[in-house]
C-alpha cells in the first residue's frame, strides 16, 4: 500500500513552519491517542501515521530530502518511517512526549494503558560514513559495514539486573516515574511535573547490579550490517536505519545515521544527474572527422566525429548518467570536444602549416559555427 503524503496525514501547506507542524501533529496525536480510542486499531494506525510524519518533517535534513526526493528518498530498502522500520508505540512515546505535557496524567514517557506513564530510554545514535564510487552511485548496491557499538548484555538481556527479583519501586516517585513539585508564587501556587531524576523517569531502581555490565545493561560490542543504498544518492546526504544504533538499558536502541561520500572518479565528473567528460581530439581529426572511444558509468562507447566538427562542441549521450533518487528518469553524459593545439613542431610541420594558414578553408568564420557559445551553452544546461 501506497504511503500518504506526509503534509496531507497533517493537514499542512508545504511552506508549513516549524510550530505549525508541532501543533498539527500535537491535534492529530490528541485525537487518535490509544487512551482515548481503546482497542482501536484503526486510531492506533493514525497515531503512528501522524508519529511517522511529524518524525521527518520536524527535522530539518529529512523534510529537504523527503521535500526532494519523496518517500524514497528516506527509505533503505524497506517501509516505514525515516529510512528504517516503523515507529513503535514506546519510540513515539520515547521521543515526542513533551509536545503533550500534562495532557494525558501529567505524563507522556511511554505507553502503558493507564494513568501514569513511564519514561523508555532509547540508545544514542550512531554515525558512520559510506564510501561509493560513481559506478555504486548509478546503480545502488548492497554494502556490509562493521560497526563498534554498545549491545545489549548477555547476561542480564539488557535489563542491568542480576535477577528477577533485583527491581524495587522507586522511593522518590512511587514507580510512576515523574515527581511533582509546587511551588508557591506572587500568583497563588504553581505545580510542576517532571522525570523523576532518581530512577531517570523508569519508576524502578535496580537493587542487585548485573556484575558484568555493572548495572548499565550494555556493552561494547560490535554488529555486522548489511546496507542497500538505492541508485543516485549524493555527497552528504544522510540515511537513517532505524534500531541500529547504540542499545539502551531496559530501552530502545537508537539509530544508525549512514552519511555518504563520493569517492572522485579519474575521468567522469559528477553534475547532479548529468556526467560530464571532456575529451581531446587532433586537428586533423577535428577536420576529417573521426570516431574516438569514451568512458562511462557502464563501460565503454564509441562515438562519431562529424567533419569540421569545432572545439566546444557538447555531444550526448542520452540515458547514460545518474539515475534520480526518487525513480523518476537518468540523467545523460555530456562530452564536450576541445582541439588540441600542438606545441612543438618540427620543421617539415611548420612547412606545411605555413602553405596551409593562408587558405581560406583555415580561416575561422565565427558565423559558419554550427550554433553559437551562447546556443551551446543553453543546450548544455537544459
Amino acid at each position: 500500500m501506497a504511503k500518504r503524503d506526509y503534509y496531507e496525514i497533517l493537514g499542512l501547506a508545504r511552506n508549513a513552519g516549524d510550530a505549525e507542524i508541532k501543533k498539527a501533529y500535537r491535534q492529530m496525536a490528541l485525537k487518535f491517542h490509544p487512551d482515548k480510542n481503546p482497542g482501536n486499531k484503526d486510531a492506533e494506525d493514525h497515531f503512528k501515521e501522524a508519529a511517522e510524519a511529524y518524525e521527518v518533517l520536524s527535522n530539518p535534513d529529512k523534510r529537504a530530502r523527503y521535500d526532494q526526493y519523496g518517500h524514497d528518498g528516506l527509505r533503505n530498502g524497506g517501509g516505514g518511517g525515516g529510512y528504517g522500520g516503523g515507529m513503535s508505540m514506546d519510540d513515539i512515546f520515547s521521543q515526542f512526549g513533551d509536545i503533550f505535557g500534562s495532557a494525558f496524567g501529567g505524563g507522556f514517557g511511554g505507553f502503558s494503558g493507564g494513568g501514569s506513564r513511564r519514561r523508555v530510554n532509547k540508545g544514542t545514535n550512531l554515525r558512520v560514513k559510506v564510501k561509493l564510487t560513481l559506478e555504486e552511485i548509478a546503480t545502488g548496491v548492497e554494502k556490509k559495514i562493521k560497526v563498534n557499538k554498545l549491545v545489549s548484555c548477555d547476561t542480564c538481556h539488557g535489563t542491568g539486573a542480576a535477577g528477577g527479583s533485583s527491581f524495587s519501586s522507586c522511593s522518590h516517585c512511587h514507580g510512576t516515574g515523574q515527581v511533582t513539585r509546587v511551588t508557591s508564587t506572587f500568583l497563588g501556587q504553581m505545580q510542576t511535573t517532571s522525570t523523576c531524576p532518581y530512577c531517570n523517569g523508569e519508576g524502578q531502581t535496580i537493587t542487585n547490579k548485573c556484575n558484568t555490565c555493572g548495572g548499565s545493561g550494555t556493552t561494547k560490542g560490535e554488529d555486522v550490517l548489511s546496507l542497500n543504498i538505492p541508485a543516485g544518492v549524493s555527497e552528504g546526504i544522510q540515511l537513517s536505519v532505524g534500531g541500529k544504533g547504540n542499545a539502551a538499558p531496559r530501552g530502545v536502541p537508537g539509530d544508525l545515521i549512514v552519511q555518504i561520500e563520493e569517492v572522485p572518479h579519474p575521468e567522469l565528473v559528477r553534475d547532479g544527474s548529468n556526467i560530464l567528460y571532456e575529451h581531446y581530439i587532433s586537428f586533423p581529426d577535428a577536420t576529417l572527422g573521426t570516431s574516438i572511444e569514451v568512458p562511462t558509468i557502464e563501460g565503454k562507447v564509441r562515438i562519431k566525429i562529424e567533419p569540421g566538427t569545432q572545439g566546444g562542441k557538447v555531444l550526448r549521450l542520452k540515458g547514460k548518467g545518474v539515475p534520480s533518487l526518487n525513480g523518476y528518469g537518468r540523467g545523460d553524459q555530456l562530452i564536450n570536444i576541445s582541439v588540441w593545439t600542438p606545441r612543438n613542431l618540427n620543421r617539415q610541420e611548420q612547412e606545411i602549416l605555413e602553405q596551409l594558414k593562408n587558405s581560406e578553408n583555415f580561416k575561422p568564420h565565427p558565423g559558419a559555427r554550427d550554433k553559437s557559445f551562447f546556443d551551446r551553452m543553453k543546450e548544455y544546461f537544459q
